[in-house]
């Protein structure tokens, strides 16, 4: 047999458990040691996640009560659909606050401003706010994002408006395993133990090369590889804003193109069923009360497709 490690880069290296959940799929992934951590393998995790918006958002009219949600970004689909079921019913907005999770920054660690195209503050702002109706929109001042100024007192901000942490967190895995851009190996998020690291906040944080690479084959980017026009640092939100949310939704559903090809088939298992450590970020989700729905597609088999080639 041919036998190797790692490259150098890879952010996680345990051979056994990258073998062990690399043999997984279909079913076997819903079956979790944590009660508290459901998988659930559906069509479409996009619709969990809209309907789960849209009667949160609903809720908060109908019973006149503040929510507090953190959101992941691009998602003009979601956000299009979500404003769209508002605008139908005529639900109105007044008490909904939403927290944008991420943020591009440039290498002095200045985050990128609303205007930028390839943000996520834009996107949220044109996909997801843009599209409700002037008379039902949450005030402009509740649809928060990191600033330059702010990010030091971004999770602060997350606390205050949900009286101890958002009601609710949206998330999904990149390819180096992190939520948010909570990245492996980013100096900023150096710590000793797993504790240390699920009390860590907000920061601008140095991105590792395979949330760079992976952002490359994104839509906002070109889907074309340009790795050079992907920003080298974001903005984040913290593990300890993900822990201090009292409930969170996990997406593992994306794939390159509309087809088979995805970075997120093998991270999704690592995810869900490797060790929990700071060089799997979101593997955090193992600790806590987590609803995470996985598409059919991710749950197929990684087998070695030799006729397929490029």
């Amino acid at each position: 047999m041919f036998s190797f490690e790692p490259a150098p880069f890879v952010p996680y290296k345990n051979k056994t458990v990258l073998d062990n959940v690399r043999k997984m799929s279909g079913k076997e992934l819903e079956r979790h040691p944590n009660p508290d951590f459901r998988i659930k393998i559906v069509l479409s995790p996009a619709m969990v996640w809209i309907s789960d918006m849209i009667a949160r958002i609903q809720a908060s009219d109908i019973l006149d009560k503040k929510t507090v949600m953190i959101l992941p970004n691009p998602a003009p689909a979601i956000y299009e659909a979500v404003a769209s079921a508002i605008n139908l019913h005529k639900i109105n907005c007044r008490n909904v606050h939403i927290f944008t999770m991420d943020e591009w920054a440039d290498g002095d660690g200045n985050i990128a401003p609303p205007e930028y195209r390839a943000g996520f503050t834009y996107s949220q702002l044109k996909y997801f706010y843009g599209n409700i109706l002037p008379e039902l929109r949450m005030p402009l001042g509740q649809v928060c994002y990191p600033t330059t100024k702010n990010i030091k007192g971004y999770s602060q901000m997350i606390t205050d408006a949900g009286d101890g942490g958002a009601d609710v967190c949206y998330s999904g895995p990149g390819w180096a395993g992190h939520i948010a851009f909570i990245d492996p190996d980013s100096p900023e998020f150096a710590c000793k133990t797993i504790d240390e690291f699920l009390n860590m906040e907000a920061r601008v944080v140095t991105l590792n090369p395979m949330t760079i690479m992976q952002n490359s084959l994104h839509g906002v980017f070109g889907q074309s590889g340009d790795i050079a026009n992907v920003p080298p640092k974001a903005a984040t939100i913290g593990p300890a804003d993900v822990k201090r949310s009292r409930e969170r939704l996990e997406m593992h559903d994306l794939i390159t193109g509309g087809g088979f090809s995805s970075w997120q088939r093998m991270v999704s298992r690592l995810v869900l069923h490797g060790e929990v450590t700071p060089q799997v970020p979101s593997s955090i989700l193992q600790l806590m009360d987590t609803d995470v729905f996985i598409s059919e597609a991710i749950a197929q088999p990684i087998e070695c497709m030799e006729k397929t080639g490029y």
